[in-house]
């Protein structure tokens, strides 16, 4: 579930050989599956270790998830780096803030998890976001952009040689194509 580094291994092992003992590092997703969620990890003594946690043995330490937290957290890596600004550790938890739809889930729930996976972190960059409006039964994803994406002098690239193509190619033909229903308006918030 959680991948820890070896690094991050050792630096959580020489903090907790100065807690009680017992004491276990807890990871754990605040607001999960919402645009706001944010990961964080702490000490847990072992009064507050829950009957419904998920314990995984580590080298020298448990980590403990809440099971409101354990589907969020699929995929997670923890890693503990060191370089010239000095070390820091670092969580990364793609799943956080939008729970995983498995392979064979709804045609519309997959499409959402990889616009909102894949394509809005891209977009993010220029400003932009996309949604999805609904997925029509002839296999067409009906998708609004915001942002920088409205009225961006590019949209047209970035619906058919990007989005377009990419889920085409992720759903294995059950996506026949991207339909932009946006009413692009050019202004300051438009990305050039």
């Amino acid at each position: 579930m959680i991948n820890i580094s070896e690094t991050a291994q050792e630096h959580f092992v020489k903090l907790l050989s100065q807690q009680a003992e017992g004491t276990c590092i807890r990871v754990f997703v605040v607001n999960p599956g919402t645009a706001q969620a944010e990961c964080g990890v702490s000490y847990c003594p072992v009064e507050s270790v829950e009957a419904d946690d998920t314990r995984i043995a580590y080298n020298g330490f448990d980590a403990l998830v809440d099971k409101d937290s354990v589907r969020f957290l699929e995929d997670a890596e923890i890693d503990f780096v060191t370089d010239q600004m000095g070390s820091q550790l670092t969580l990364k938890a793609p799943n956080a803030k939008l729970r995983k739809v498995a392979d064979d889930g709804p045609l519309f729930d997959r499409v959402n998890y990889f616009i909102q996976s894949e394509v809005n972190p891209q977009l993010a960059g220029h400003g932009g976001e996309c949604k999805v409006i609904e997925v029509t039964e002839d296999g067409y994803a009906i998708l609004e952009f915001g942002g920088g994406c409205n009225g961006c002098s590019q949209i047209d690239l970035t619906v058919k040689d990007g989005v377009e193509k990419q889920l085409i190619e992720v759903m294995n033909g059950e996506i026949k194509g991207v339909r932009d229903v946006t009413e692009h308006q050019r202004g300051e918030h438009s990305y050039y």
